[in-house]
């Protein structure tokens, strides 16, 4: 029974990765085919990146979308990490209901819902619609996703070490970037890098908030596939994936040798 069950489960997880994984493979191996039908193989080649990159509207559409993600998730790291420690450190102060609600509504709020009730916003202060509304809007969406990460950081931050640092003299504001900066950095990091991934992968928000001029690749793509896949596009799609991999891969690694020197810091901290 046990070994039925646990072929059973071997399968299921091989099938359910080949079913995620399966299809981005098959897409990043066509962005190398010679042929134009992107589901005739017709040999190795890289000449549909040279395409890509003589494509004005296609590079313009990524300039757009890689500073609206640098700008938007720089902006949401910092409120969203203020809004977590507010929610963290002062747990009783009036309207933090309200508050708390507002900041993370974005999670479970539907992106129709909230692409809506932001080109609505925009239209009734009569901001036109373009690169400016386009970054407010991913930075409202992304800023709550900063937020839970820092705020899951924050809540087993040990504040011992805090007082231990203003005990020896140490104001507030240098404690926090001496002392409690340094420990939550990994988290804020993550957190960028969450922020950044969902600017540049939104589609639906980026549509209502969007204007002429402010086109991101996503936008463009999803234009495009209407009319028929192209080998540009599985290009793109491939490079998109590589940023993404490279990005959560030094993540990973940073994270992994700040916890290193973290234990290491400790473990002579124990010795004397």
């Amino acid at each position: 029974m046990n070994s039925t069950w646990s072929r059973f489960n071997i399968s299921a997880i091989v099938l359910g990765f080949a079913f995620l994984y399966l299809p981005i493979l098959l897409l990043v191996i066509f962005s190398f085919n010679e042929s134009k039908l992107v589901t005739v193989w017709g040999g190795f080649s890289t000449k549909w990146y040279g395409e890509l990159f003589r494509n004005k509207g296609l590079m313009d559409a990524a300039w757009v979308t890689v500073r609206v993600g640098l700008i938007s998730a720089t902006v949401s790291t910092v409120l969203g990490t203020l809004a977590a420690i507010t929610l963290t450190r002062y747990t009783r102060f009036r309207g933090r209901v309200l508050f708390s609600g507002m900041v993370f509504a974005p999670l479970v709020m539907p992106e129709v819902i909230t692409g809506l009730s932001l080109l609505l916003l925009f239209v009734a202060v009569g901001l036109d619609r373009g690169f400016v509304t386009l970054t407010l809007a991913h930075i409202t969406f992304t800023m709550c996703f900063v937020a839970v990460v820092v705020q899951s950081r924050l809540v087993t931050f040990d504040r011992s070490l805090e007082e231990a640092a203003m005990d020896l003299g140490a104001p507030p504001v240098k404690t926090f970037f001496q002392i409690t900066l340094p420990v939550i950095l990994p988290a804020i990091i993550s957190g960028w890098m969450l922020a950044f991934t969902l600017s540049i992968d939104d589609l639906v928000i980026s549509s209502f908030t969007s204007g002429p001029g402010a086109t991101t690749l996503p936008m463009k793509i999803y234009s495009q596939v209407r009319l028929g896949v192209t080998p540009e596009i599985n290009a793109a799609s491939t490079i998109l994936i590589g940023v993404v991999a490279v990005g959560v891969i030094a993540a990973s690694l940073v994270n992994k040798q700040r916890e290193a020197q973290r234990q290491r810091d400790e473990r002579m901290a124990q010795r004397h």
